[in-house]
This record gives C-alpha cells, sequence and structure tokens, in this order.
C-alpha cells in the first residue's frame, strides 16, 4: 500500500487497483502544495471522516470530476447527495461496507461535526475515525479529529489496525502528548503517520513533540507532503 499526506488531515491510500481520497481538503488548506490533477487522478473512492469544512474539503467537485463513491455517514452522506453527489454509500458508527475489493468501517471519535455557514452550525452526523481493511494489505485507521478515549482499546480488539492516521495538532484534537499516550497503550501499531498540524497557524506547526513522546513506540512516518510512502 502506498500512503500520500497532502497536508492537514487529507490522505490518500493506493493498493489493489484502488485509489482512495480520505478528507480531501484542497482548496483553502495552506499545506496543501501537490498538483491537484495528480492528487485526483484515477480516484475511485472518498472517505470523510465528519462534516467540518476542512474535511468535507473538495470531496463534491472531486466526486463529480472522477464519478469517485463517497462513503461517510448517513446524514453526512444526504448533505453530500443534495450539493451534487451522485454515487456514495452511506453507514454510520459501528457499520462496515464492502466498498468493492476493501471494507471500511466507522468507529467512534470524540469531536463535534456540525457544518458553519452564515454564522449558525447545523448537524450533520457524528464525527468519525475509518477504519480501511483489504486482503493482504495492512489496516489503516484515520481517527479523523479526536481526543483520547478508553475505547480505542475496543477498536483495537476488533480491527487490529497497524498503521495510524493520528491527529496530533493541539486545540481542536489530541496534542503531541495524548496522541502518543493513545498510540502507546492502545494499540500495536506497526506505523504512524501524524496529521492535522502545520496547516492553521493555531494548530502545532510541525510533529517534533509527537515524535519525541513516540521514543520506545511504534515506527513514526512524518511524510513530505505529496510524496507516497509504502507501509
Amino acid at each position: 500500500m502506498k500512503i500520500t499526506w497532502f497536508g492537514h488531515s487529507a490522505f490518500r491510500l493506493d493498493f489493489a487497483g484502488k485509489a482512495v481520497l480520505i478528507d480531501p481538503f484542497f482548496t483553502g488548506n495552506p499545506a496543501f502544495t501537490t498538483d491537484r490533477a495528480a492528487a485526483v487522478a484515477g480516484v475511485t473512492h472518498i472517505l470523510v471522516t465528519h462534516g467540518h469544512g476542512d474535511h468535507i474539503g473538495d470531496t463534491v467537485a472531486i466526486a463529480k470530476e472522477t464519478g469517485a463513491k463517497v462513503v461517510t455517514n448517513y446524514d453526512l452522506c444526504m448533505y453530500l447527495a443534495s450539493q451534487g453527489v451522485e454515487k456514495f454509500d452511506p453507514m454510520n458508527t459501528g457499520g462496515t461496507i464492502d466498498a468493492g475489493g476493501f471494507q471500511v468501517s466507522l468507529v467512534r471519535a470524540d469531536h463535534s461535526a456540525g457544518l458553519v455557514e452564515a454564522g449558525v452550525g447545523f448537524p450533520l452526523g457524528s464525527p468519525n475515525g475509518v477504519i480501511v481493511r483489504a486482503a493482504g494489505e495492512p489496516t489503516v485507521y484515520h481517527m479523523g479529529d479526536t481526543d483520547i478515549f478508553g475505547d480505542m482499546a475496543l477498536i483495537n480488539e476488533i480491527y487490529a489496525p497497524k498503521v495510524g492516521l493520528v491527529p496530533i495538532g493541539d486545540r481542536f484534537t489530541m496534542g503531541a502528548a495524548s496522541a502518543a499516550l493513545a498510540c502507546k497503550r492502545f494499540f500495536q501499531f506497526e506505523t504512524v503517520i501524524p496529521c492535522h498540524y502545520g496547516s492553521f497557524g493555531i494548530v502545532d506547526a510541525n510533529a517534533d513533540k509527537f515524535v519525541a513522546a513516540m521514543v520506545g513506540g511504534a515506527k513514526v512516518l512524518v511524510p513530505e507532503k505529496g510524496v507516497a510512502v509504502e507501509v
């Protein structure tokens, strides 16, 4: 599997002929420095963890351009359908779907999930983490935006993820210390890739504190934005 980080929480997973975007926040993302056409080329699926604008991102536009199927919680799916998304697969926390060659499961995240327009927020379902499983590939857990919580132990017991895409930027998610504690206490990750930092000035600028806190834990990859890494 190849994993590409595009800054903030946006990722691309390439495996077994699939190209899966997660939280494709490109437009308006100060950390997005990749060629957009290359980032969306061949995309088959878009997974969205929750309804904040910095995670929905370019989902509608990319889905229209590529015909990619959007997978997210039911409420958010219905909203995105109202915005013109035609191919979608709704689900909810605790559920698993067969996405055609791989499985997607939605798990709990401790966060909020409303979209704010004209100063008024309206709910778009629950915040989630996303589990991606495919035969012969490491199971990937994108935590979405979340705090640490004890039931991460159950997520590990049920899904046994080997790759963690972990928010570390503080203020809106776990900071470095809590994120490292979550990885060490609740998971047996082989590889951890930090995210949700280095984009806006009010979150941590780099992953240095997290890397230091992970000493003695799983391998931490801090990839260059837009450059695929093998896991």
